[in-house]
């Protein structure tokens, strides 16, 4: 079986790198969308793989979420940041640039592309990124989780231009951890390439991100003082994820310390009602992530799971 990609990028060797350490965090994103995404990320915390997740501060089913983390405490739990395809917390005259101007009534844009070309043409005021941030992670906090990192639905942090006032928000609200959505490479097999043509694409477009903002993402976070992985696997096979994949990116992580994102779900009438992508990919994946071989798999990689508390 031929390989299209090998190397790695380069970076300096950090005390897990050193020790040949390989340490992972699989984070379950979308908490709190709906009572059937709650159940199935507990249930596959329970089952040893999900370590942690990130909640949705506006989900509708936020409530419901709240109440499983204060009843698993070993799970960890962060923000996910929604900038994108929802509803702000902020009123539409304290973040306007974040606003849908055609909306009825205030919510944000609906897609990346609209709102990346918001971004790149100054139409997007990070003051009211950070404002919306910041009261999204406020309202977890009031509810009593510890929120141990932030991520933001659909990556926006790739983005200089979100990642800057995300990370003021981060220090203002006590934060001490990000994720590093940033893609490594790593081997692809022919065989992926023909199964799922839109990894392919997707394996470019991330390398490009990559190339253009990988190196400054480590930047700013280290300067902000805040802590992050290596990088994250899974966000190229988000809707496509199965053994295989599973195992071939278990099998790539390197030395350090890295994130696999999921989205572990029941594919049920509340999740019909929503506009998403990911319905039946969810229910897959909550059996991949509930099955004792996955354990077994992290066991034959050498791979130890832990959570963003656990980042030094």
């Amino acid at each position: 079986m031929s390989i299209r990609e090998a190397e790695l990028p380069g970076r300096p060797l950090g005390p897990a790198r050193l020790s040949g350490v390989r340490r992972l965090i699989i984070n379950a994103d979308d908490f709190g969308l709906t009572s059937g995404i709650n159940r199935a990320i507990v249930e596959a915390h329970r089952a040893g793989t999900v370590t942690s997740a990130t909640l949705m501060a506006g989900g509708r089913r936020f409530d419901d979420a709240i109440a499983i983390a204060h009843s698993c405490p070993s799970l960890g739990v962060g923000c996910h940041v929604v900038l994108i395809d929802g509803h702000p917390l902020k009123s539409r005259g304290d973040v306007p640039s974040l606003i849908e101007s055609s909306a009825s009534e205030p919510r944000f844009r609906d897609s990346l592309a609209s709102f990346a070309g918001s971004l790149m043409t100054g139409r997007v005021d990070p003051q009211h990124i950070e404002a919306e941030a910041v009261a999204q992670i406020s309202k977890l906090q009031s509810a009593g989780i510890e929120v141990s990192h932030l991520d933001t639905h659909k990556h926006t942090h790739v983005f200089p231009a979100v990642l800057k006032p995300l990370l003021s928000a981060a220090r203002k609200c006590g934060i001490r951890a990000i994720r590093n959505p940033f893609v490594p490479r790593r081997r692809v097999t022919d065989r992926e390439i023909r199964r799922w043509q839109t990894l392919g694409k997707r394996y470019v477009q991330v390398e490009v991100l990559r190339a253009l903002w990988g190196r400054g993402f480590r930047v700013a976070v280290e300067s902000a003082g805040l802590l992050t992985t290596d990088g994250s696997f899974g966000v190229v096979e988000t809707g496509y994820m199965d053994s295989q994949l599973l195992n071939a990116v278990f099998a790539a992580i390197p030395q350090g310390t890295w994130e696999l994102v999921c989205h572990p779900g029941y594919d049920d009438d509340e999740l019909g009602s929503i506009r998403t992508r990911l319905r039946r990919s969810r229910a897959e994946e909550l059996q991949l992530f509930k099955s004792p071989a996955t354990r077994d798999l992290l066991a034959d990689h050498g791979i130890e799971l832990i959570t963003y508390k656990q980042l030094s």
